[in-house]
């Protein structure tokens, strides 16, 4: 008996020109040909003596089972997607339905993936060149998936300063998933930042459109469409969209020479190595910013400004700062040290940015149940204990002395500094404090300064 075989085919944006030459062999090894209606229209002229079977829009898993079904009775099947097959098409589906049957690859129906041109990179190619550097794709079908997973994933996007190829934008139905997707990528981009609204691609009804995002929401959008979203640095001249690849950061665009402090073939200064080197430098240069205000600087998390604080050198400074790392087992003997450093400047801040600053009594700091309260007539406040994951004991030369705790994130969750009055710290109080840096925190190659 003839044994089954299933094709999984990515037939690309539409045109045979942009077919595989395997494509083009996989529907015609093939004895049965499922797939979308529209897709079957786009190779039609290639299925002469074939087995047709069209599906509808909701029915994926229909055409799996069919697919499965026909390669069990040893037919040669061709499940046909437009672009990739695998990127939002039937591959993924008729995978798991296959390993819930049972099915493994050492079965005699054999499947193969026969890899298509996908709508980002058949689009991309229609406007220029706006995926050169880091891209992502985001479906805004909510279909089968839930809305605030997409809303994530677009506000994690926007925030990376990725290329974003937003898929299914918009149908008949879904009106507004666009409009909630520009006012998410709003948040992070700027109103001028570059679009490309690519409908039919290389079909007979291609139609481009380049548009500010400002815009996007109110174009011609549907569900024939894919809509790519420039990055901050992402140009749009002569009718081309860029997103330049990054030379321009180490190479002198007119001559080709290197940059001065950098070296071809080597990472860059602001790379994996060297860039808490700008950090430190920055610091240096900007005496009168703040830690928070440099992690806004760098786009970084507050710990990791921290943490190239804590890496200065006498020969590398950060400016006015030092920081050191509390030993992560050392938390809770540093929370009953607390209490031993008098008057304290308690700062908590909301992710909205509001700022509240207490004058407490470090005495009253009470730990209950995973919990650290002060509690009086003019306040109340409670810290969840529990998500502290870093503290760092920072001080400003001898200008402030105090702590950060991060969370899980390296973003701030609230901080204690020492308080002084006219005639400076109480000496009592910054005495503990620097027994306590001493004692819980790790080594630091900086030369300790003032009252050390």
């Amino acid at each position: 008996m003839k044994t089954g075989k299933i094709l999984l085919v990515g037939i690309g944006p539409g045109a045979h020109e942009h077919m595989t030459f395997r494509a083009k062999q996989a529907i015609a090894e093939a004895d049965v040909v499922i797939g979308y209606s529209t897709y079957i229209k786009l190779v039609q002229e290639l299925l002469d003596g074939k087995e047709v079977i069209r599906k509808g829009m909701t029915e994926e898993l229909d055409r799996s089972i069919e697919a499965y079904e026909h390669a069990k009775q040893g037919k040669i099947v061709a499940l046909i997607s437009s672009g990739d097959i695998g990127v939002y098409g039937m591959a993924g589906p008729t995978y798991e339905l296959l390993l819930e049957s049972g099915w493994t690859p050492d079965d005699p129906i054999q499947v193969e993936v026969v890899p298509g041109s996908t709508a980002l990179l058949s689009c991309a190619s229609l406007v220029g060149a706006p995926l050169t550097h880091d891209f992502c794709s985001i479906s805004l079908s909510d279909l089968l998936t839930p809305w605030p997973v997409i809303a994530r994933r677009l506000e994690s996007a926007a925030r990376g300063d990725f290329v974003v190829a937003l898929y299914n934008p918009k149908s008949g139905r879904r009106t507004q998933h666009i409009v909630e997707a520009q006012n998410i990528l709003l948040r992070h981009r700027s109103p001028d930042t570059p679009v490309a609204i690519v409908k039919s691609g290389y079909r007979a009804r291609q139609h481009i459109q380049l548009v500010r995002l400002a815009e996007m929401a109110d174009c011609d959008i549907g569900m024939l469409t894919t809509v790519l979203v420039g990055n901050s640095s992402t140009f749009v001249r002569a009718g081309l969209m860029v997103t330049p690849r990054g030379y321009a950061n180490k190479y002198d665009a007119m001559t080709g020479e290197t940059r001065e402090g950098e070296q071809a073939g080597r990472s860059l200064n602001m790379g994996l190595e060297g860039w808490k080197g700008c950090v430190r430098q920055y610091l240096r240069d900007t005496p009168k910013v703040t830690l928070l205000q440099a992690a806004e600087y760098f786009a970084q998390p507050l710990a990791e400004i921290l943490d190239a604080v804590s890496q200065s050198t006498p020969d590398d400074p950060a400016g006015i700062f030092s920081a050191q790392r509390a030993i992560p087992d050392s938390h809770e003997r540093l929370l009953e040290s607390f209490q031993a450093w008098g008057k304290l400047r308690a700062v908590v801040r909301s992710e909205a940015g509001a700022v509240a600053e207490l004058l407490i009594n470090a005495a009253d700091l009470q730990s209950k149940n995973g919990w650290v309260s002060i509690v009086n007539d003019a306040f109340h406040l409670h810290i969840d204990w529990r998500k502290a994951q870093q503290i760092w004991f920072v001080n400003r030369q001898d200008q402030a002395y105090g702590i950060q705790v991060l969370d899980q994130q390296g973003d701030a969750l609230f901080n204690l500094w020492l308080v002084a009055d006219e005639a400076g710290f109480d000496s009592t109080a910054l005495k503990h404090y620097l027994e306590d840096r001493a004692q819980f925190s790790a080594p630091t190659t900086l030369e300790p300064t003032h009252h050390d």
